[in-house]
């Protein structure tokens, strides 16, 4: 089995190949730095030309809803051309938990690229991930005011990349499941509990308030929007491993 890997060198792309190679297929890393870019179809033909499935692990360059719409949307297309003229058996692309429900923000442009995919003639699988331990530490970020750490008072099972990744890498080299597959963390967790933990590892200890009115990811979020279904691959890696392992 070949597969093509789009956007091989990100936090996710570059633990799926590891993985992939761990079932025994050969691999193919697509990257501007291999001379393919998926945004302006650039080399996406020719890198696809002899394989079987394509995992598509791309990331927009931004949050915001304009420039992450218009990223998926316009690479998402360059990919399932493509993969159609190629005939590849299976297209896995990654996506997000609460695409379906969150409409605006970055969740809006994801459930753009799922849209295309669903629609597209090549066998296709989405797996949906829950929010990575990465993320709290960017809503930290974005939610800093003077008066403390604006975070909306969510729910969440937060997810490891290496657990998504072996999700990923599964879903790849088995049969198309023409649906969703969801991957999360083993423990439900309060974003704003964690952001407190999260705080106080980097030294940084202050108030964080559970601000509803705060958007997570460019959206403003509902309580349990972002918690998987009951059948979801849970992970191993908890909140707590990976502070002490950054």
């Amino acid at each position: 089995m070949r597969v093509v890997v789009a956007g091989a060198t990100g936090l996710i792309g570059s633990r799926t190949l590891a993985r992939l190679r761990d079932h025994g297929v050969e691999v193919v890393p697509v990257s501007r730095a291999e001379g393919v870019d998926v945004s302006t179809g650039e080399g996406v033909d020719q890198a696809l030309r002899t394989a079987e499935v394509v995992v598509d692990v791309t990331d927009a360059p931004s949050r915001e809803q304009t420039v992450s719409t218009e990223f998926f949307t316009t690479s998402t297309s360059n990919l399932l051309k493509a993969a159609a003229t190629a005939g590849i058996e299976h297209y896995v692309a990654l996506s997000v938990v609460g695409a379906d429900r969150v409409n605006s923000g970055w969740f809006r442009a994801k459930a753009a690229q799922e849209d295309l995919v669903r629609h597209t003639t090549v066998p296709f699988s989405v797996v949906r991930a829950t929010p990575f331990h990465e993320s709290v530490e960017a809503a930290a970020m974005a939610g800093a005011r003077p008066d403390g750490v604006h975070v909306p008072p969510l729910l969440l099972r937060p997810v490891s990349a290496d657990d998504v990744a072996a999700t990923v890498a599964h879903v790849a080299v088995g049969l198309p499941q023409f649906g969703v597959v969801e991957a999360a963390g083993p423990e439900e967790l309060r974003l704003d509990d964690v952001t407190a933990e999260l705080l106080s590892a980097l030294g940084r200890p202050g108030p964080v308030v559970a601000d509803a009115r705060a958007p997570f990811f460019g959206a403003v979020v509902e309580e349990r929007d972002l918690l998987p279904g009951p059948g979801a691959h849970l992970g191993h890696h908890t909140f707590a491993q990976w502070l002490k392992s950054r």
